[in-house]
């Protein structure tokens, strides 16, 4: 048990880090939990959600930013669709930047098409950061006051710690491969079929 405490120790912050940036809010629960256990400090965990959510969705809007004149950008915002999503983003685009973070299915995309908008880029840095700090506190809240509830749950499973961490550990990296393909499917499939 002892090893595992300690890769957990270490590693605990980088892992909440980029599951905040990629996976979402499953993985700052459970780094709050690791926090109510006392295994990383809850301030460290905190820090690590907010900046693995900020920086990937800086990332992301500069990329939208950066090809928001590409000739198939251009085209995809004529559609109906994405371009009444710009203009609710460019109308609400405080509340747009609050939210998207929430919103199922629409976490890596919206900061994209926050780039193409109008939004400027100090004004989505800034509201970015602060999004990200709020979203951080409420699901490291919610993994750090729910500690409990959890802990009372598994204590009758108690013995059986490594198989649980072996199935959680399994269980993470089939959801981490299922976004993969999810996300890489759709490029692949249009790069082959040219």
């Amino acid at each position: 048990m002892g090893d595992l405490h300690n890769a957990l120790v270490t590693y605990g912050p980088l892992a909440v880090f980029l599951g905040a940036a990629f996976e979402g809010q499953a993985a700052v629960i459970a780094g709050g939990f690791l926090a109510h256990q006392g295994l990383i400090p809850l301030w460290l965990t905190l820090t690590a959600a907010a900046l693995g959510s900020a920086l990937i969705d800086h990332g992301l809007f500069l990329a939208g930013r950066r090809f928001r004149g590409a000739k198939f950008v251009i085209r995809a915002a004529q559609t109906r669709g994405f371009a009444k999503a710009l203009q609710f983003i460019e109308r609400f685009p405080i509340s747009y930047i609050f939210a998207f973070r929430y919103l199922f299915g629409l976490r890596m995309v919206s900061p994209i098409a926050i780039g193409v908008s109008q939004v400027g880029t100090l004004a989505f840095t800034v509201l970015n950061i602060a999004s990200a700090i709020v979203w951080a506190v409420v699901f490291t809240a919610i993994g750090y006051w729910f500690g409990e509830t959890i802990e009372a749950t598994f204590g009758r499973f108690k013995g059986t710690e490594h198989r649980l961490t072996i199935a959680a550990v399994i269980l993470a990296g089939i959801v981490a491969v299922f976004h993969l393909v999810k996300w890489a499917w759709p490029r692949l499939k249009m790069r082959f079929s040219r």
